[in-house]
């Protein structure tokens, strides 16, 4: 479809001139008055690509009608077409009525050409733009929208989840304090193994939502590295125990600035991934080591495991949240955010986990400020 442009001359001969050098590229509409070339703007909306106006009219001037044809095609592209030296008007024409280029009669007919494809570039490539930015307000929307609906979420898990959650850890810890039979005594630590575990999802759940809402409160201050107390969950012990993996740690004597307790749950989860990853008898190894990076100080944290390399599409399916490996389902117990809680916690402090493939086994590290 070709694009169309107005042309307005109260000379008609002026008005066919134009339509003759236009037609072959162009839809041409033509108007031999201001209130006349009104009509047409009025009757096409939004589809004039170009105007080109005399400036010298009898019953409207040019720049009288551009500044008129504003409220009918605002993106409409201007041009002033003048017989005469008048700043006054080209000036007035600018401000006013929003002028692309005036040119001055008798006009060169390759330049005007030229100055006319060009126009109806900017005229579509304004276009596009007003069409990306709609749709990007749009998705603006629905990011407010979805924002809105993650803290209902929050509201809704931490009232009509957590509340009857905590009844049931309450009610089952009572429980057992009574005397009970064998068999119901195993039911009871099942109902409250349950329980906890289904708190644990929800808590994850909760983190990452507030990572993601940048509602995190991290609490930084300057601890010395000997200060972590990295207190392996019951279930990491016996995983370990079971897989007959030596867990080490090397601490480096250095202080470093974090939130202590977040950087202790980071090692924690961390040291779980490895443990499911490390090989039969082999061992995990936790340390601390100091390192420049331009010329600034930092303390990389590192868990190492003896285990098989991990690919770079591996590492991006880990990253995921709620991803669990197939070949893993049998014994995992999580929701597969025990990452994306760390890269949280990180994101926060301003770091990142980074994974490398080193001899034999596969580190997972993160650097804080000392």
């Amino acid at each position: 479809m070709k694009p169309t442009i107005l042309c307005v001359d109260d000379e008609i001969d002026n008005v066919e001139a134009l339509e003759r050098l236009f037609r072959s590229k162009y839809t041409v509409l033509k108007a031999v008055s201001g209130p006349q070339a009104l009509k047409l703007l009025d009757q096409n909306p939004d589809s004039i690509s170009v105007i080109i106006t005399d400036q010298r009219m009898p019953e409207m001037t040019g720049v009288e009608f551009l500044e008129q044809s504003i409220l009918l095609s605002p993106h409409s592209v201007r041009i002033l077409l003048t017989g005469y030296s008048d700043m006054e008007s080209i000036i007035e024409a600018v401000n006013s009525g929003q002028i692309y280029r005036y040119l001055n009669k008798p006009w060169d007919p390759m330049d005007l050409l030229s100055t006319v494809a060009r126009a109806v570039e900017r005229f579509e490539l304004n276009r596009d733009l007003e069409q990306k930015n709609k749709e990007l307000s749009q998705a603006l929307q629905e990011l407010k929208t979805l924002d809105q609906a993650k803290t209902q979420f929050m509201v809704l898990i931490n009232h009509e989840l957590k509340t009857p959650l905590t009844s049931i850890l309450n009610f089952s810890d009572l429980l057992l304090e009574t005397r009970m039979t064998e068999e119901q005594e195993i039911c009871a630590k099942r109902i409250s193994k349950a329980a906890m575990r289904l708190r644990s999802m929800i808590d994850d759940v909760l983190f990452v939502i507030r990572g993601e809402m940048g509602s995190l409160v991290i609490r930084s201050d300057s601890f010395s590295c000997a200060d972590l107390k990295v207190e392996l969950p019951q279930e990491q012990a016996e995983l370990a125990k079971n897989k007959h993996v030596k867990i080490l740690f090397r601490w480096a004597d250095q202080k470093v600035l974090a939130d202590q307790a977040l950087v202790t749950q980071v090692l924690i989860r961390l040291i779980h991934n490895a443990l499911k990853f490390a090989n039969e008898g082999s061992q995990v190894l936790i340390r601390s080591d100091l390192v420049n990076d331009l010329n600034q100080s930092k303390l990389r944290f590192a868990v190492y495991n003896q285990g098989p390399a991990l690919s770079g599409e591996i590492v991006n399916k880990i990253m995921q949240p709620f991803y669990m490996d197939e070949n893993m389902l049998n014994h995992s117990t999580g929701t597969g955010l025990g990452l994306t809680v760390c890269q949280s916690i990180l994101r926060a402090h301003g770091s990142r986990l980074q994974f490398q493939n080193e001899t034999e086994g596969v580190e997972v590290f993160f650097e804080l400020p000392c």
